[in-house]
């Protein structure tokens, strides 16, 4: 599908509406995963890491994200709470990025989230010490079968580590494939996050 210029990269006067837009696209379009971005961090040492996780929402507030708090980009965001991530479209030939501060969810948010999930995905959340070396498959299965046991009936509460992290772009570009490499891009910045946006086009 060859993607242009349009109107939606030319009228928007701020980059959520637009976002929206896209990501709409990107549903009927993607086989697997709209919802799919590279988020990246830094550790201690300002070493860049970079991994696959799940948009689970897009407001004006920000790009919400949800995970293990005791994981290595939980750990990496609690020390330093900023961060940059882009979704890839293949079938609609189209990229979005953006960075900015990172701040957790509220605790209601982040109930509400964890309480919408299926009962599997919740016990695997109780189940999985992430990111920490694992000893064997069945060190694992084992932890499943335990909470699965633990929470065999009645809510599954939210573990204390389970949080969301969303970022507050300073920053948003869209990318659109171009024919000949003649990529059309447009970024969105602000100054501060109750500044107000401006936007330019750049080269290729």
């Amino acid at each position: 599908m060859k993607t242009l210029i349009g109107s939606d990269f030319t009228e928007a006067a701020e980059p959520f509406a637009l976002f929206e837009s896209w990501f709409e696209d990107a549903k009927k379009s993607e086989l697997n995963d709209p919802d799919a971005m590279a988020l990246a961090t830094v550790d201690t040492t300002g070493l860049p890491d970079v991994r696959m996780v799940l948009l689970k929402s897009a407001t004006p507030t920000g790009f919400t994200f949800y995970s293990n708090a005791e994981s290595a980009k939980g750990r990496e965001l609690e020390a330093n709470m900023k961060a940059a991530a882009v979704l890839h479209w293949k079938s609609l030939r189209r990229q979005v990025r953006f960075r900015g501060p990172v701040e957790r969810v509220s605790d209601a948010e982040a109930d509400a989230y964890f309480d919408s999930r299926a009962r599997e995905s919740r016990i695997g959340a109780w189940a999985s010490q992430q990111s920490r070396p694992l000893e064997s498959r069945f060190a694992l299965e084992t932890a499943v079968a335990k909470f699965a046991l633990t929470y065999a009936i009645g809510k599954i509460p939210r573990p204390p580590y389970w949080v969301g992290y969303r970022i507050q772009p300073l920053a948003v570009e869209f990318w659109a494939d171009g024919t000949f490499r003649l990529h059309n891009r447009i970024r969105f910045s602000r100054d501060g996050l109750d500044a107000p946006w401006t936007k330019e086009r750049l080269y290729p």
